[in-house]
């Protein structure tokens, strides 16, 4: 299920005056055109601010610069329109002082040189405008295609992936995540320091599970909003095989946790899910925290704020639901097939038939709860998909790194509890050897489609993340930039293979 969130792009089409502005206007004209029709709101000066809506001197970037801060840009959009003029690109940037990505691309020449041609020479601007952000110290992205018509299919790839990265690098600079509760003390896995972590943008808001249990029992039978959650519950999954004590349990504590979440401005939660909440609610939090990742607000297991970051990173990257797998079980005779599983707690968006409601099996069998205080928890197989595997940590020294990795669900006649899937990872050999040896933990955030460079550019790039892929070869470029795989257009554009630029 789609997870909708508008970005607003600043544009600045770089215009040199030596070159024909005429130009630069038409292909300033055919980029907005392109923007809008991929539902990108765009912050642009208009040809009465600017000559032809173009940014050239100092006085046109500083008016551009205000117009993005005005409008709070989500991201910044150079296009050498025609040579372009580094000075006035890098005055923007710096004078709007958003900390935003920003995306360079350069307009292709009209037709084949000749002596009296009106020629751009953005392939040669574009290199000045690289070497001024770099001489002022800003990240930025480049096109996969640098040099193109915005008419070109490649470039709406290419705005598609920016869009995402700019969603990626927003939401995670302003992201509040509640932590509910501790970690299991045996999992050291779960540890993260929270001071270097508020340096990178997330804010951390707390709350004790006791008082997540007390407000969920507090809330009265009479409370108007919980029929309506329970009939929810009952629509979301198969509750047949669990009591209905167990699903007023769960639609008691998920609308304590609504409640709390809006009074707080939460994006994503890290919850402790076990043993507590079954010894002295009776309930397991897994219904809750997979109907909350079903609608866009990412909930990790076990108090595993690191892994709530990874999976909110991951649902900003597809715009689809995420969820936190353990690395499971490599298939007994495929050494590219690995299960990624948790108990029960995936989004229902990945379930390939009804999800059901179940009873936590470990728990209940170990004699930690008792069955009657252990169910809730979800039971499906995955459908088969590309998916996106990304696992952010801490380094001792507080420094963060992630692993991507691509990989694709398939049927497999191999058998287990709760959630899973059947994954198959090329080189996953190679993958686990860099997990063991680069010393990331047995969580690992999972979501639909292959947005690994999206969170490559993101992490790597405007985070500064040490990054890891077992396949990858280019810096910053591991695979085709197209969004999903198996995707044959991109907002009602067939793509073709020779489209799809790969690595």
């Amino acid at each position: 299920m789609p997870i909708a969130r508008k970005i607003k792009l600043g544009f600045i089409p770089s215009n040199r005056g030596f070159f024909s502005k005429e130009l630069a206007a038409k292909m300033r004209d055919q980029t907005i055109e392109v923007m809008h029709a991929l539902g990108i709101e765009v912050v642009v000066p208009t040809p009465e601010q600017t000559k032809v809506g173009c940014v050239e001197t100092r006085e046109e970037a500083e008016l551009t610069a205000e117009l993005f801060r005005q409008e709070k840009v989500h991201g910044i959009l150079v296009g050498a329109v025609n040579f372009g003029e580094e000075q006035g690109v890098a005055w923007c940037v710096k004078k709007a002082a958003l900390d935003v990505p920003i995306m360079i691309y350069a307009c292709q020449e009209e037709e084949p040189l000749t002596m009296t041609t009106k020629r751009r020479d953005s392939f040669c601007g574009l290199l000045s405008i690289g070497e001024v952000l770099r001489q002022i110290g800003a990240a930025y992205t480049v096109a996969q295609r640098p040099v193109c018509f915005p008419t070109d299919p490649s470039f709406r790839i290419d705005l598609d992936f920016f869009v995402r990265l700019c969603r990626v690098v927003h939401g995670l600079q302003n992201a509040r995540y509640g932590q509910i509760g501790a970690r299991p003390d045996a999992f050291w896995t779960c540890r993260f320091n929270e001071k270097q972590l508020q340096r990178m943008g997330p804010t951390v808001v707390t709350l004790d599970l006791s008082e997540a249990i007390g407000g969920a029992n507090r809330i009265a039978e009479d409370d108007p909003d919980l029929p309506r959650v329970v009939r929810s519950i009952q629509g979301y999954a198969d509750t047949s095989a669990i009591k209905q004590l167990s699903v007023v349990k769960s639609a008691r504590f998920e609308l304590f946790l609504r409640r709390w979440a809006k009074a707080n401005a939460i994006d994503a939660f890290g919850i402790q899910c076990w043993t507590s909440i079954q010894a002295n609610y009776g309930v397991c939090s897994c219904t809750t925290m997979s109907r909350f990742g079903n609608e866009g607000v990412p909930s990790a297991c076990e108090a595993d704020i690191m892994g709530t970051l990874s999976m909110h990173a991951a649902m900003l990257a597809s715009d689809s639901p995420a969820g936190l797998a353990d690395w499971n079980n490599l298939h007994n005779n495929d050494d590219d097939l690995v299960n990624v599983w948790h108990c029960g707690v995936f989004p229902a968006a990945f379930a390939q038939s009804r999800v059901k409601l179940g009873v936590q099996e470990i728990i209940a069998s170990s004699g930690a709860a008792s069955y009657d205080d252990s169910e809730g928890t979800i039971e499906f197989v995955a459908k088969p998909n590309p998916i996106t595997l990304c696992r952010i940590t801490q380094d001792p020294d507080g420094s963060l790194k992630a692993i991507v990795a691509e990989g694709k669900i398939e049927d497999n006649d191999a058998v287990t509890f709760g959630c899973y899937g059947w994954c198959r990872l090329p080189n996953l050999q190679r993958l686990y050897r860099d997990v063991l040896l680069q010393h990331f933990p047995h969580h690992v955030a999972i979501t639909q489609g292959h947005v690994g460079n999206v969170l490559w550019e993101a992490l790597g790039n405007y985070f500064g993340m040490k990054m890891y892929h077992a396949t990858q070869d280019t810096p910053g470029l591991y695979s085709s930039r197209l969004p999903f795989a198996g995707v044959t257009t991109v907002k009602g554009v067939e793509m073709t293979p020779a489209m799809v630029v790969s690595a």
